[in-house]
């Protein structure tokens, strides 16, 4: 991936991991599978909904590691007999693995499987203010 000329300037000290943050975000909008939308629920709040028909929660695993979300479904054969003889097979049948990187602060509150969709509702508290004075010091005092 090329280098974003925005994190070259002076003035942006310390943000090489917000540089990895993007080219994770980016790699992971390549990806398509399952579909998903991200909903506002005010306050701070989202709602990550995952289609996943056919998957049982214990088919599932959502986990936060290193500020990302990532949701994994895989399949265990169950369901699909040798002896099924499809006319038309448009459901998919594969794992997947499904990755969001979430900023300072948001918190996964939890995850719930209703009617073949994956809700994960995600929340960021309000942030404590803090203000720092530094001393300043006369040169040649120790």
């Amino acid at each position: 991936m090329n280098r974003s000329l925005i994190f070259d300037s002076p003035f942006l000290l310390g943000f090489e991991h917000t540089r990895s943050l993007i080219e994770r975000a980016a790699k992971a909008a390549a990806e398509s599978y399952p579909p998903y939308n991200v909903e506002d629920r005010g306050a701070g709040g989202l709602r990550i909904t995952l289609a996943v028909a056919g998957f049982s929660p214990d088919q599932l695993q959502v986990t936060v590691e290193d500020r990302q979300l990532v949701i994994a479904g895989k399949r265990d054969g169950a369901g699909s007999k040798p002896e099924d003889a499809y006319l038309h097979r448009g459901i998919a049948a594969r794992g997947f693995v499904r990755s969001f990187v979430l900023a300072d602060g948001m918190v996964v509150e939890g995850a719930t499987l209703e009617h073949g969709l994956l809700h994960i509702d995600l929340a960021r508290p309000e942030p404590e203010k803090r203000v720092q004075t530094i001393p300043i010091r006369s040169a040649g005092q120790a």
